[in-house]
């Protein structure tokens, strides 16, 4: 029975409500069974799977009431008021409010139970819908997840909601490998535009000749369809330019004059149509040098540099590296259907003494070769040998010490503390490493 639809009866008749529930228990439902509107209420939310079965005259709070506090829970959770006065205006005006059924009394069993069997039909498929909506939001949300507790990672995500809700224009700066695309998801994921296209264009890849048919599309050849290019697909949406910097100088012209025209007229179409998009453009040029220079149009850069955001190279947040790492290593070992390999010594000292020249993009593939168990470390170059145990504990305490005054802003004493070792020991190691704590303090 415990696949039988639940039905939550509710009538201040004791008789009546155990003689209900002993038919609908042999028509084939669970019955939980309230002498009053006001209990009927505990346990009632937007995952309770059932259908509500109340009457109307009750003291207290009556039927109706019921309805409008379950309503206030969950608009589409079925309730189905019975009542013993055959009132039209009163159905109608339950109906208008959101109830699901109106029955009058007395009711006969096969009539009863069809409306119960379609109330709950209709709250398993509300339910399942939105288990397959949080399920595609939680899929988004890992594809677009910001991982790291550093202060530039706290503070970067503050700034993406605040410039997802603001909807404007944005560039963002950075190396290759650090995120941008990324973090351009994420604004994305978190504007009021999210359920509509994010659209990714890579910039080095569009050719002159095929410029106007990929961004306004083709007309209509024969019988088949017309096929809409880039911008009229992410009309409503977000476009992603990534690489600008590598357009070509006539294409640069062309798509400034697109995205500023704010319509489009496709191929084929007797009139323009409205364009409404949020451009999110990413480089990892030093495009203010490149409009000096001559090699990037300054109208365009103005005109997508409204908001930036630079990002760091993975090195300058290195205290996100070993929880990044474990992001890494958990979706490889999913997706290939591994074990997760243990983090050994020497991969602690390789995430905290390599400088990641390749930024996420190589601590990912590092994490990948970690999980198909793989050796994780570039071989040594000839005649170079490849460091020792010694070598390798010697980086790792070093980079603890670091973080350690990281965390401390600089300040010896608390870093001491926090490594919990002696003032003598801890400058040994510190002239050791030539590390000085005066690097680390702010400003």
């Amino acid at each position: 029975m415990t696949d039988a639809p639940l039905v939550r009866l509710v009538d201040d008749d004791p008789d009546l409500l155990e003689a209900q529930a002993q038919a609908l228990h042999l028509a084939g439902f669970r019955a939980e069974t309230f002498t009053d509107a006001a209990s009927a209420l505990d346990g009632l939310g937007r995952d309770w799977p059932g259908v509500v079965l109340s009457d109307v005259r009750m003291p207290g709070m009556d039927g109706f009431q019921l309805f409008q506090r379950i309503h206030a829970l969950d608009p589409d959770l079925p309730v189905i008021l019975l009542t013993g006065h055959g009132d039209v205006p009163m159905a109608v005006a339950a109906l208008k409010q959101g109830v699901y059924d109106f029955l009058t009394k007395p009711v006969g069993g096969d009539t009863l139970a069809a409306a119960l069997t379609r109330a709950a039909s209709n709250r398993a498929l509300v339910l399942e819908n939105r288990a397959l909506r949080r399920q595609q939001q939680d899929s988004a949300a890992r594809e677009t997840r910001l991982i790291g507790q550093s202060p530039f990672m706290q503070h970067l995500r503050e700034t993406i909601s605040r410039l997802a809700e603001a909807g404007s224009d944005v560039l963002i700066l950075g190396p290759g490998g650090s995120g941008k695309e990324t973090v351009a998801r994420a604004i994305h994921r978190q504007s009021p535009r999210r359920a509509r296209a994010f659209v990714h264009i890579a910039c080095a890849a569009l050719d002159e000749a095929r410029f106007e048919a990929e961004m306004l599309g083709t007309e209509q050849q024969g019988r088949g369809p017309r096929q809409p290019g880039r911008l009229e697909t992410a009309h409503r949406g977000t476009l992603y330019l990534d690489e600008i910097e590598a357009l070509a100088p006539p294409l640069q012209a062309r798509l400034l004059a697109l995205i500023e025209a704010r319509q489009i007229q496709p191929p084929g179409t007797a009139a323009p149509r409205p364009l409404d998009l949020r451009v999110i453009a990413a480089s990892h040029a030093d495009l203010p040098r490149l409009v000096q220079a001559g090699a990037f149009r300054g109208d365009l850069y103005y005109r997508l540099s409204g908001a930036t955001l630079t990002l760091p190279p993975l090195a300058e947040r290195r205290e996100d590296i070993p929880e990044l790492f474990r992001h890494f290593l958990l979706a490889a070992s999913a997706r290939l259907n591994l074990p997760v390999a243990p983090v050994t010594g020497a991969v602690k000292a390789r995430l905290v003494g390599y400088g990641w020249p390749g930024n996420l993009r190589e601590l990912q593939q590092f994490a990948e070769s970690h999980a198909l168990g793989l050796t994780p470390f570039d071989p040594p170059a000839e005649g170079d040998e490849a460091p020792g145990l010694a070598d390798l504990v010697g980086e790792y305490e070093a980079e603890l010490i670091r973080e350690a005054l990281r965390l401390a802003q600089g300040n010896a004493t608390q870093a001491m503390a926090r490594l919990r070792l002696p003032r003598k020991t801890f400058y040994d190691k510190l002239t050791r490493h030539g590390i000085r704590p005066a690097d680390f303090r702010p400003g």
